[in-house]
């Protein structure tokens, strides 16, 4: 079963259409830390969520409109009822975790961090899957803007309160893959933060997924380059119809050592 998203990440539509497989079909593994998906009724938020909320996740939906969190919510809960799913307004959703998934497109991001700043918290991890496409201004979806901080990542740490980390992922990640919920994954996610300790949380989160592999790619200032790959992707599979991802070669088995 498949539910209905578009390709690549934060530059679609967040109203797209959603649908979810029957009753029944997946049962969720053991309980992890809960998260938040700020942006999570839109397209790869809301697949992200039902992934996750497989791997035993509890997931808090955020969106601007409670009520539409509310009804993806509970959309979710039917289609896997093992998941533990709840939908919020951002600001009180953002309240609702330690760890703070942000998946809005590039036009929304500094509108809906604002909405959020006041609800953040010290301690709290930020994970920004943000890509400043060029489709935000009515430009080519294959194409980068500049962003003045660097990338959109770096424009969100700079947008968040003092103490609440930021880390980069999911760039690379189609919402259209994640959301046929009976598809094998196998692709690399780009994780990019100023602490290590902060990239491995979030990859013991992500690695939940089976088929995702979280790979370091070093400090926030590299996210320029890891979301400058979605453009890149979204030329590719318009020219082959399809939903590539990423995989790195040669790295060792294990990833993340102090984990």
């Amino acid at each position: 079963m498949t539910l209905a998203c578009v390709p690549l990440g934060c530059s679609t539509d967040p109203n797209a259409s959603m649908s979810f497989p029957s009753r029944g079909d997946y049962r969720a593994a053991p309980m992890s830390e809960p998260v938040t998906i700020i942006g999570g009724s839109g397209a790869l938020g809301c697949a992200l969520a039902a992934r996750l909320g497989a791997a035993g996740v509890p997931v808090t939906i955020g969106s601007r409109d409670a009520g539409r969190a509310a009804n993806v919510a509970g959309r979710l809960r039917e289609a896997i009822p093992d998941g533990t799913f709840v939908g919020d307004a951002n600001g009180p959703a953002a309240t609702a975790s330690d760890l703070v998934l942000l998946c809005v497109p590039f036009r929304s991001q500094v509108e809906t961090l604002a909405q959020i700043k006041d609800r953040l918290r010290e301690g709290q991890l930020l994970v920004d899957a943000t890509v400043p496409l060029a489709a935000a201004v009515a430009g080519r979806a294959t194409r980068i803007l500049g962003v003045w901080q660097g990338s959109a990542a770096q424009q969100a740490a700079e947008l968040t309160p003092d103490g609440v980390r930021v880390v980069s992922a999911l760039h690379t990640v189609s919402a259209a893959v994640l959301a046929d919920l009976g598809l094998e994954l196998s692709e690399d996610v780009l994780v990019c933060g100023d602490r290590r300790a902060d990239k491995a949380r979030v990859a013991s989160l992500l690695e939940r997924i089976p088929g995702l592999r979280c790979v370091d790619c070093g400090r926030l200032e590299s996210a320029r380059i890891v979301e400058s790959l979605t453009a890149l992707l979204i030329g590719v599979n318009g020219r082959y119809k399809t939903h590539a991802g990423i995989r790195l070669t040669g790295l060792p088995d294990r990833l993340w050592p102090d984990r």
